[in-house]
């Protein structure tokens, strides 16, 4: 298959990644996007992404880290806001690498591209799927400039488009696989907090600050200019709800009232939630993610997942190692897509769980005491006992050799054994360790 031309549609960073990876074995490639090259940031679509270990170490297959890393803020643990301005730091882990970047995402996307084109990839923007024609072998692509239509050999066309995947579409259309896109109800949108008056934060710059206020939150991430980007994520219907805010008086009441000191921040807060879209959030479960040896689904086409666990990209990214692996120990596109599908689906379906699961977590358990107990009796237990006891969390952010599917079963058996260790305790020093050693090791096989 080394010498088989390949045709990518969607050039984001899944499908730039993916076409760097594929370059790299020396394949042609040609990767379609129907936006222009210099282009802001999508409407409603959030504008920072979370750089974790699993994105890192597929820029580091890649080889492309490097030159990207510098572009990213690191954020070492989640800082807390409550209702009256006070605040506590929960790290993300106890080793200085475990950390998060915050990255822009249109600033990765083109640095990718860029280097996908220095090493071959042909990359024509402004090139829209429009359908395909699965007996024929081709899928229609519309020019936007020329406007004329253009048929391109699916031979094979991997579909690297995002949650709304016109390629997944297609397929569902022609009775070819099954998928939903199932609706949280809840949606977001962007606001801003300006850096001071020399770009200095005004906020720590270290973190990822959340406001947690049980049924909706706000979330901040810092950008290399000093500004954070901040996310409100509020219920679609309902009271309070995105609905139930319209006019100006409502929607300054309702954020100074919930976010007092976040308000201090952002001049431009009621401007901005009137300008700017309502983000949608959701998971897309597709049955299957591929049509023979003609096309295949990767990234967010196959599995789009909610953004609160903060592994969207980083599963993306994953997904084109993965997948490129594939490419290197099958002789036929359709036994590569078979064997990419068996082994990511059970672990895609794992995080799209996992990150549904952490919306209730960032938005409510945070600020709870017996949360936070958990928490640092968990890092203790990895402290103790490495080797078998490694924090779900940290299993799925900083340790991109335990797949999703093992990181939720084992996480499980750990919540339970929090659980009944915290029970009637408020700190750790009443936590019975040799009860707890003698748990885990009966429970927690070494990894």
């Amino acid at each position: 298959m080394s010498s088989q031309p390949v045709s990518i549609v969607g050039a984001g960073p899944t499908g730039a990644l993916l076409a760097i990876l594929l370059r790299r074995r020396g394949m042609p490639v040609t990767v379609y996007d129907s936006r222009p090259l210099h282009q802001s940031a999508d409407a409603g679509r959030s504008i920072n992404l979370a750089l974790a270990d699993r994105g890192i170490h597929a820029l580091k297959t890649a080889g492309v880290y490097d030159a990207i890393r510098s572009a990213g803020v690191p954020m070492r643990g989640r800082m807390i806001h409550d209702r009256h301005g006070g605040t506590s730091l929960q790290p993300y882990g106890q080793r200085p690498q475990e950390m998060l970047l915050s990255i822009s995402r249109e600033r990765l996307r083109r640095a990718l591209l860029e280097v996908a084109a220095q090493q071959g990839a042909r990359v024509n923007f402004e090139h829209r799927l429009e359908t395909a024609d699965f007996a024929a072998g081709t899928a229609q692509l519309r020019d936007l400039r020329g406007d004329r239509l253009l048929h391109v050999a699916m031979r094979p066309l991997l579909a690297g488009d995002g949650a709304g995947s016109r390629m997944r579409r297609c397929l569902v259309e022609h009775g070819l696989i099954g998928a939903q896109e199932v609706d949280l109800g809840h949606g977001y949108k962007e606001l801003s907090i300006p850096a001071g008056p020399d770009g200095e934060y005004r906020m720590a710059h270290d973190a990822l600050h959340i406001w947690p206020r049980g049924g909706h939150m706000l979330i901040a991430l810092p950008n290399e200019d000093g500004s954070f980007t901040a996310t409100l994520f509020l219920p679609n219907r309902g009271d309070p709800s995105f609905a139930t805010l319209e006019d100006p008086a409502a929607i300054e009441g309702f954020l100074r009232d919930q976010f007092p000191d976040a308000c201090a921040l952002m001049p431009h807060r009621v401007r901005e939630f009137q300008a700017r879209p309502i983000g949608f959030l959701g998971t897309v479960y597709a049955a299957s993610w591929r049509h023979a040896g003609m096309t295949a689904l990767i990234g967010d086409a196959a599995h789009a997942i909610v953004p609160f666990h903060g592994q969207g990209m980083n599963c993306c990214f994953e997904d084109c190692v993965e997948f490129d692996t594939c490419v290197g120990r099958h002789e036929s596109w359709e036994a590569c897509f078979a064997r990419f599908e068996a082994l990511r689906k059970p672990n895609t379906d794992a995080i799209a769980a996992m990150a549904l699961e952490n919306y209730l977590e960032m938005r409510e358990r945070v600020a709870d005491p017996d949360f936070r107990l958990q928490q640092a009796l968990a890092l203790e237990l990895e402290r103790r006992h490495p080797q078998r006891f490694i924090p779900r969390y940290s299993m799925v952010m900083f340790h991109h050799e335990i797949p999703y599917l093992l990181a939720l079963e084992r996480g499980a058996v750990q919540a339970r054994l929090l659980a009944r260790l915290t029970a009637g305790r408020t700190n750790l020093a009443q936590i019975d360790f040799e009860d707890a050693a003698r748990e885990i090791g009966s429970l927690l096989p070494p990894i």
